[in-house]
């Protein structure tokens, strides 16, 4: 009797092996099966590009080159000239100006002689944005950023400036035959973003 009730105990166990290796064989088929469906879904993709091209600040010219040639000149002279700043760039700038004199002599003519700079075309200019000797000339600040005095000119627009120098009637002997030079130098920076 034990043979036949081992048999019975042996038979269940092996049809509770084969059923779970059923189980667990159904279950690999419908794993795979549930991944196979997940790869087929409806898809799509588009693209976009950007493209970036930088602006230019630009001093297109300082018209006339030469501001001032002035000969034989006598205490009590003076002259005045309409200097054009324009910005052929793309962008919006600021510029400062400033000046470098130097006298071919002893005699100190750039400290005697005065100059005065204003916005707008001579002679009816309007606001000042200098006066003082010519060997120290300057308006606003080359130092990155907006300062006093700077001036704004748009793209592709100029600003008119009238210089006017003069030597002062109470200019003594010592300034005869006396000469100077001066360089005046305009430094532009974009105003976007600065």
């Amino acid at each position: 009797m034990a043979s036949k009730y081992s048999d019975t105990i042996s038979s269940r166990r092996n049809s509770r092996r084969r059923a779970l290796a059923a189980l667990l064989m159904a279950s690999a088929v419908a794993t795979v099966g549930a991944g196979a469906m997940s790869l087929a879904v409806f898809s799509d993709s588009q693209a976009a590009t950007g493209s970036w091209t930088s602006g230019t600040i630009t001093l297109g010219s300082i018209s006339p080159s030469t501001v001032f040639t002035a000969t034989n000149i006598l205490p009590g002279d003076g002259g005045s000239q309409t200097v054009v700043v324009s910005n052929t760039g793309t962008g919006q700038l600021r510029y400062a100006m400033s000046s470098v004199a130097t006298n071919t002599d002893s005699k100190g003519l750039a400290a005697q002689m005065t100059m005065l700079v204003k916005v707008g075309a001579c002679p009816s200019a309007g606001a000042t944005l200098y006066t003082g000797s010519l060997g120290g000339s300057f308006f606003g600040s080359a130092t990155q950023g907006a300062d006093a005095n700077d001036q704004v000119i748009n793209a592709g627009a100029s600003q008119s400036l009238c210089f006017t120098w003069g030597f002062p009637l109470g200019s003594g002997n010592t300034f005869q035959s006396a000469a100077t030079s001066t360089t005046f130098t305009f430094d532009a920076e974009q105003t976007a973003n600065n």
